[in-house]
């Protein structure tokens, strides 16, 4: 039986260690956040994750109470019963700049406590180069020990979609590297456990990392792409959904769909993991820049979607948005385009009134209830999809809203019929 340490308990850490004690390894979860540690050890998760139809919480409950799993914030307890230690602690990108600090004083941590024979699998989508140039000789300063000789190094791409987390940690095919060998080895063998799909075997850790990081910056570009089609398609006329359902037809044709922005913590942030990397090495990523600004722009966009549809001025106007997630059905609200078009509303004068019952953060302009978001609204504007909100009850809808101008709804989603709209009383203005 495996005992596994892992460092961060967030989106990706907590259903990886429970996705470990599910199948039989004695898993230590730790994270400096005492809060989360203590409900965790509770029982308690807001994350809405599932395993072929249980939910996250219920699988919490069993490993706990099976012993399987605990969650403390004494890194160096955690590791003095493991032999197994996975770091998926971030790197937080702000204002364009990343910050090495998290992932730096995790792995110091680690350093201390790492003994003869250890593992070490790094899971955190990094700068390339960054496990062997930054955190190996901080494993070897702090230890006293030889990676690849008194410990084993590695390093393996996160690719999990949240929300799908548990399905793909076991059918994803993923992607490795160790320092040597034997590192791919070990590595190989612990993520085996849980993971049932191909795993290819690099020959350089630092070709894992470069990967995951383009795997990122690819959809983030394929995204910028449609974006950049809607607004050629609003302003000649055409339905940018029809176009794309129309152009997939062509079976070497996979266009993605637009939407109000491109969210959470792994695709807005990638370039910035490998912006770094190619100054140093003096290489210009012009295309991935312009991508990034494109989405980057688009929440701005739907903001004046809504601004052009106001029948009163904007210091009049009451708005209100259903969603805050960072993309649907999630309840992860890091970076995201709803907060982005919530803020360029705010700013141009309205009142927001946000309603998502799965994001739990408590901000000035999200209300408890549909009803307390739309009720005297002058539009409303559709952002994510999200469990607990009825879109189709338009009655009720108009009803509540305001009657100053004629309502109307902003549909970044694609989930109303122009027709049924209109029909109920509405103004539709589609993406």
């Amino acid at each position: 039986m495996k005992k596994v340490c892992m460092f961060g308990l967030g989106f990706v850490g907590l259903p990886l260690a429970l996705s470990f004690s599910m199948r039989g390894c004695e898993v230590v979860g730790v994270d400096i956040e005492a809060d989360l540690v203590e409900d965790l050890n509770n029982g308690v998760t807001h994350h809405l994750e599932n395993y072929e139809g249980k939910p996250i919480q219920e699988i919490l409950s069993e490993q706990l109470a099976a012993g399987r799993f605990k969650a403390i914030a004494n890194g160096a307890a955690a590791m003095q019963e493991c032999d197994n230690i996975i770091v998926t602690v971030g790197i937080p990108v702000e204002d364009y700049e990343h910050d090495m600090t998290p992932l730096i004083e995790v792995c110091r941590t680690v350093g201390q406590g790492l003994k003869m024979g250890d593992l070490v699998l790094i899971r955190s989508t990094v700068i390339p180069g960054t496990t062997k140039d930054i955190i190996m000789p901080l494993l070897e300063k702090e230890s006293g020990l030889k990676a690849g000789v008194d410990f084993y190094l590695a390093y393996s791409s996160e690719r999990i979609a949240e929300g799908k987390a548990f399905h793909e940690f076991e059918n994803m095919p993923a992607a490795l590297a160790g320092i040597n060998p034997e590192s791919t080895q070990k590595a190989f063998e612990l993520m085996s456990i849980v993971t049932k799909a191909p795993i290819a075997q690099a020959s350089r850790m630092e070709v894992v990392e470069a990967a995951k990081v383009m795997e990122n910056i690819s959809r983030d570009v394929d995204i910028a792409m449609v974006n950049e089609f809607a607004k050629f398609c609003k302003a000649m006329g055409v339905d940018i959904f029809e176009l794309v359902s129309i152009a997939n037809t062509h079976d070497r044709v996979n266009l993605l769909t637009p939407g109000p922005g491109v969210g959470g913590y792994c695709l807005p942030n990638a370039l910035f993991y490998l912006l770094p990397k190619a100054k140093e090495l003096d290489v210009n990523l012009e295309l991935l820049s312009t991508a990034r600004r494109v989405n980057e722009d688009m929440p701005r966009y739907v903001a004046n979607l809504v601004l052009r549809n106001l029948p009163v001025a904007p210091g009049l106007a009451k708005i209100a948005v259903f969603g805050l997630a960072m993309k649907d059905y999630s309840n992860d609200d890091r970076v995201s385009p709803a907060h982005s078009v919530v803020s360029n509303l705010i700013d141009a004068g309205c009142e927001v009134k946000a309603f998502d019952p799965a994001v739990p953060e408590d901000y000035d302009f999200k209300v408890d209830s549909i009803e307390d978001a739309v009720k005297d609204a002058h539009g409303i504007v559709v952002l994510t999809k999200q469990n607990g909100i009825d879109y189709m009850d338009l009655d009720r809808f108009y009803g509540l809203m305001s009657k100053e101008g004629t309502p109307f709804i902003v549909d970044t989603k694609n989930l109303y019929e122009p027709e049924l709209v209109n029909g109920k009383g509405f103004k539709l203005e589609r993406l």
